[in-house]
């Protein structure tokens, strides 16, 4: 919503090939944690979607454990600004919806940013011991110019972006640099189209493979009737219908296996207890 092991190779013939990216690959598990719910229109969504037709949404974080670590897939909002103007129902704290799941606040190890808007940027001060990933391009874009003469920051906090700040003269903010990066292993960062200046979705290895589209897609219609999701930048919707294409095909082809950022049924179609959906 706009809302770096030097190998050294010894050769013993008589084993069988060592494969180290296999080796290194971790089993996750994924939930969906849903910590707030809200009304919006399907318009806002789903491009060409009739007028006046409403659903709600999911305001949703994701919880990737595996690796010895606890990833946060976005990370919530708290800020009064949005508590106050931006109508949502049944909302709980994003850290205190994870311990939901069994996950103390500082137990979290990392969390990878999709995008910069308020919803999914706003909650990284809330996990005072997590590393948090964006990608370069839409750090150096929300420090810098989105905020001169003909930027365009619509739907960034400015306190989220402070607290960029704070987290990388701190030592707790790591760049990812472009598209199809490893950046854990067996968990890979694509860019998405611009719905933000550089927003981002993941891919989780494993059999299955899953992606968490986060906003780049909002809707399993999204999906079902090839149609961006909306966007402040009418150019991209083209770019956006191809990168849904896309994470089909990471997904291992199926459809069901992309989780949309705002979608409830994600709430339905996973074994779900309360607010957390068994994704895998």
């Amino acid at each position: 919503m706009k809302r770096p092991f030097s190998v050294v190779l010894i050769p013993l013939l008589a084993l069988p090939a060592f494969s180290p990216a296999k080796a290194a690959t971790a089993e996750y598990s994924i939930q969906a944690i849903r910590y707030a719910s809200a009304e919006d229109e399907v318009a806002g969504l789903v491009m060409g979607a009739p007028k006046g037709e409403k659903i709600t949404i999911a305001m949703v974080v994701w919880l990737i454990r595996g690796g010895g670590r606890n990833i946060l897939f976005d990370s919530g909002y708290h800020r009064d600004t949005f508590l106050k103007y931006f109508p949502s129902t049944e909302y709980i704290r994003p850290d205190e919806a994870v311990k939901l799941a069994g996950v103390q606040p500082e137990e979290i190890t990392d969390i990878v940013v999709s995008h910069s808007h308020w919803d999914h940027l706003g909650g990284i001060d809330l996990f005072p011991k997590a590393t948090v990933w964006i990608q370069k391009e839409e750090f150096r874009y929300y420090t810098g110019e989105a905020w001169q003469p003909g930027g365009n920051h619509g739907g960034i906090d400015p306190e989220d972006v402070q607290q960029l700040v704070r987290l990388n003269t701190g030592g707790r903010l790591h760049l990812i640099d472009g598209d199809d990066v490893e950046i854990f292993p067996g968990i890979r960062a694509y860019t998405g189209a611009r719905h933000t200046y550089a927003s981002q979705y993941l891919r989780v290895d494993g059999n299955p493979p899953f992606v968490l589209a986060s906003d780049n897609c909002y809707l399993y219609r999204n999906l079902s009737e090839h149609k961006a999701s909306a966007t402040f930048s009418d150019a991209d919707h083209a770019a956006n219908i191809r990168n849904q294409e896309r994470m089909i095909q990471l997904a291992g082809g199926d459809p069901d296996r992309v989780i949309p950022g705002h979608d409830a049924l994600q709430f339905q179609k996973y074994p779900t207890q309360g607010r957390i959906a068994k994704i895998k």
